[in-house]
């Protein structure tokens, strides 16, 4: 039974969603495999980062609407954990972080790689629009920073996570984290490790149930 996370690592309630299910899953009898799958929260080029909360302000009605959201999401990851520095972060066009994240896959090391991206962008203010920061945040986890960064430079993944990108229109997912489970059972929003659990048993009953 595997669990697919449709995610942005710009996105805060993501990584508050991914702390949850670990939560839950160290509670759960048995091998979950989870796989990491891409989701653009904006798509849009960013030339040159800007202060995240500037950014939210203009979509979001102002710059105080922007640091009480910000607020109020850093409380809630602080509860799991989780230290969010709004004040640190910038702005960043995701698609190459997702093309690392593919890579980390096939080495093993995708939710490692989701997890230190997460941590560079809310927690250290890391550009991680710049290849240069994505190869060195992929070193912190103990890949090869010269390899991920040939990659990058390459064309290699692009193609698959556009493909990605548009499976996950075509099957409705609209905003993140969202989590597919089994391939065919969807959970949506960052819910707490109760729900995850109740629903992980409800998916193995059905999967485990006489034909």
């Amino acid at each position: 039974m595997e669990i697919e996370i449709y995610s942005d690592v710009v996105c805060p309630w993501c990584w508050i969603g991914k702390r949850r299910l670990e939560q839950a899953l160290a509670s759960y009898d048995g091998h979950v495999p989870v796989r990491y799958r891409p989701f653009q929260l904006d798509p849009s080029p960013v030339a040159e980062p800007t202060p995240l909360v500037d950014a939210l302000g203009a979509k979001f009605g102002g710059r105080e609407r922007a640091e009480q959201m910000a607020d109020q999401v850093t409380r809630v990851g602080a509860q799991v954990g989780l230290a969010m520095n709004f004040d640190r972060a910038v702005t960043a066009n995701t698609f190459d972080a997702h093309r690392l994240i593919r890579y980390a896959h096939t080495q093993a090391k995708g939710p490692e790689v989701v997890e230190a991206l997460h941590r560079a962008h809310f927690g250290d203010g890391v550009d991680i629009g710049s290849r240069a920061a994505l190869a060195e945040v992929a070193a912190g986890v103990g890949l090869d920073a010269e390899a991920v960064r040939g990659y990058l430079d390459s064309d290699a993944g692009s193609a698959e996570v556009t493909a990605d990108l548009a499976a996950a229109r075509e099957i409705g997912v609209s905003s993140v984290p969202t989590f597919v489970i089994a391939g065919k059972y969807v959970v949506t929003g960052a819910q707490e490790p109760e729900t995850l659990l109740a629903a992980l048993a409800e998916v193995e009953r059905r999967e485990s149930a006489p034909l």
